[in-house]
């Protein structure tokens, strides 16, 4: 079952690292100007959610948000997922970690671990999103067929996502995070009991941010 991580020394050596390979990637995209993006880990804030499945390896999920999707256009979906997975495999690289595998709704890293302390192996699961003009949540997918060229790559839209920043935000002002980790543990649980796969963190975030707030 899902459980908060309790080692913080682990949890922030964790976060660092993570956080600081993502950094990378970010300012090497936005430096060399094709588009521009920022980074925040799933449900980042005051309080984030990072939780483990008993004793396994912890995925670290962060969102690259594309803010301007500059010479590609938002609509060429395959030109910015691989764009951002040529240059995330450049910061891999530089940073001494293999190249990342392309899933259909993310980027992902071999698991590594640190040679002291908390060996817990850890990744990085790096989503694409975008926020449309009407405010909802999109996540880029890349939808394999078996045959590259008929591979598609396209927005999908996280259910009752629309104005969820302004949610969040109001539930941080109102002293109701508590209750979104709670709720968000709850869920994570809730599918792995029922080996619901089809339910990332990103959407499992958007539901209980939802559940809380209405």
């Amino acid at each position: 079952m899902y459980h908060w991580i309790t080692d913080k020394v682990f949890l922030n050596a964790m976060k660092s690292r993570c956080s600081d390979i993502v950094n990378q990637l970010v300012q090497a995209i936005n430096q060399e100007g094709v588009m521009e993006v920022r980074q925040h880990l799933v449900g980042s804030g005051a309080k984030n959610l990072i939780t483990q499945n008993a004793d396994e390896p912890v995925d670290l999920d962060f969102n690259l948000e594309i803010l301007d999707s500059g010479e590609y256009g938002i609509n060429d979906c395959r030109g910015i997922k691989n764009y951002v997975q040529k240059k995330f495999d450049e910061i891999l690289k530089r940073v001494g970690w293999d190249n990342c595998q392309d899933s259909t709704s993310a980027l992902s890293t071999d698991r590594y671990s640190f040679k002291k302390g908390n060996r817990t192996p850890f990744s990085i699961d790096l989503c694409i999103i975008t926020v449309g003009s009407d405010g909802a949540w999109y996540r880029l997918i890349h939808e394999k067929t078996g045959i590259v060229q008929f591979d598609r790559y396209y927005w999908n839209e996280a259910p009752k996502s629309k104005g969820l920043t302004d949610r969040v935000e109001w539930l941080k002002d109102n002293d109701c995070w508590i209750e979104v980790r709670d709720t968000y543990l709850n869920k994570k649980n809730m599918y792995l009991r029922r080996g619901d796969r089809n339910h990332p963190s990103f959407n499992v975030y958007v539901e209980a941010v939802n559940e809380v707030f209405y």
